[in-house]
């Protein structure tokens, strides 16, 4: 074959180097501020908090009586999905409710339901519903963690009194937000108002990668700013990034956290679309991250993105990552809208057919790579001994002159061509 003759095939790696986010990277991590104090009391009010604007000041976090005071300024956005809340029992969302309020509000020093202490909770679940508090809220990027005190009478623990703590002050969290939602706008009105769900899960997922690096050292990557503002993060800021974005279109999105196959902890999303939920990597799909924090291997630039962990099963998810038991997580099997199935890019046998027509549509739209993805073994080794081994590759490929990289994925059973000048 003339084309065949011209061309000749480099092969990467037998499989991508995979990297978790490391220690410190993920929500279960992150330092909290535990001034826990136990203080006898004959039940006087907790000390006076230190509140935003509009804020209450006498720690009670209830409204105004005479309807004086303006409500507090709340960065709580109203389309949050409340996967964790809705994990929890009737008491525990009492406390969240309250943590979230507080957190919310910039608050500190302010009571949480007696109630919930009087059905049997107690200061041990303070940290569990805190959690999950930040799973649903990406918008509370300035949130450390939190401190409380606890009130006795006696063994009677009477009242619990919680302040949150931020990384830093008011106005500058304001300033922030407003940077935030002029980033996140802009990627928004981009959007088209006939966009099915799963056209919104793929375009977030690449305008994310497209737009940010994985770096280790990155500040602020423990949240959304670092990926919206300073445009390199880590599997957290990527995640929760991924999760603002899907619940302002209406997706609903929550956070995961777990560990990788290095024993690496890790953070990545769960979606739902069309009434089935998905996993959803969007860290794992950026080259950056997947190289460790470059875009080039033995010299050979990579495609920008990998699709392997665009709404993936449980089955798939697994092969690479561990599901924390913080969260009880759904059983994900369907397939409908994952991004091979989508893209008719799965092959059940080495189908020449449907291997010619995906690679007709993406020159016919411009891409410079094409991934094929396999449902078993069998299948997988047969693509890759007639496209590598037996050359059949340059019979979909067009130009003359070049050279045609290729990286495999052996745990996803995933083959990645693409042409390059090197």
């Amino acid at each position: 074959m003339k084309t065949q003759a011209r061309l000749f095939l480099t092969g990467l790696l037998a499989s991508l180097m995979l990297w978790g986010c490391g220690e410190g990277d993920i929500l279960g991590e992150v330092p909290r501020d535990y001034a826990i104090a136990t203080v006898e009391s004959s039940g006087a009010a907790g000390r006076k908090g230190t509140l935003p604007p509009g804020g209450q000041e006498d720690g009670s976090g209830e409204a105004d009586p005479e309807g004086t005071e303006e409500p507090p300024f709340s960065f709580l956005a109203e389309d949050a999905s409340l996967y964790a809340y809705n994990s929890l029992t009737d008491m525990e969302q009492i406390w969240y409710r309250d943590m979230e309020e507080i957190l919310g509000t910039f608050g500190t020093e302010r009571k949480i339901s007696k109630a919930c202490l009087e059905s049997g909770l107690d200061d041990s679940d303070i940290d569990r519903i805190f959690q999950c508090v930040l799973n649903d809220h990406p918008e509370l990027f300035y949130v450390e963690g939190y401190s409380y005190v606890r009130y006795t009478r006696g063994p009677k623990v009477t009242s619990i009194e919680f302040s949150g703590s931020y990384t830093m002050d008011f106005d500058t969290a304001v300033e922030r937000r407003a940077e935030i939602e002029a980033a996140a706008e802009e990627i928004l009105g981009k959007v088209d108002e006939d966009a099915s769900d799963y056209d919104k899960v793929k375009y977030v997922y690449e305008t994310l990668i497209r737009n940010t690096e994985y770096q280790l050292n990155a500040p602020d990557n423990q949240n959304i700013y670092s990926v919206f503002v300073n445009h390199t993060s880590v599997c957290q800021g990527y995640a929760k990034a991924t999760q603002y974005l899907l619940n302002r279109l209406g997706v609903e999105c929550s956070l995961v956290l777990g560990t990788v196959d290095t024993g690496e902890v890790h953070a990545w999303n769960l979606v739902k679309l069309d009434g089935s939920y998905y996993y959803v990597d969007t860290t794992w799909g950026d080259a950056s991250y997947q190289i460790g924090g470059g875009e080039e291997i033995s010299g050979f630039a990579m495609p920008e993105i990998n699709y392997d962990y665009l709404c993936v099963t449980t089955a798939e998810l697994l092969r690479t990552h561990t599901l924390s038991d913080q969260l009880p997580m759904p059983v994900c099997t369907a397939t409908e809208n994952n991004y091979y199935v989508r893209e008719g890019a799965l092959f059940l046998e080495y189908d020449r057919e449907q291997m010619s027509k995906l690679f007709e549509n993406a020159i016919n739209q411009g891409r410079p790579d094409v991934t094929v993805k396999c449902t078993d073994d069998l299948c997988y080794r047969e693509i890759l001994s007639a496209l590598v081994d037996g050359q059949e590759i340059f019979g979909y490929l067009e130009g003359s002159g070049k050279s045609v990289a290729y990286a495999q994925n052996d745990k996803q059973l995933s083959l990645t061509f693409w042409v390059t000048n090197e």
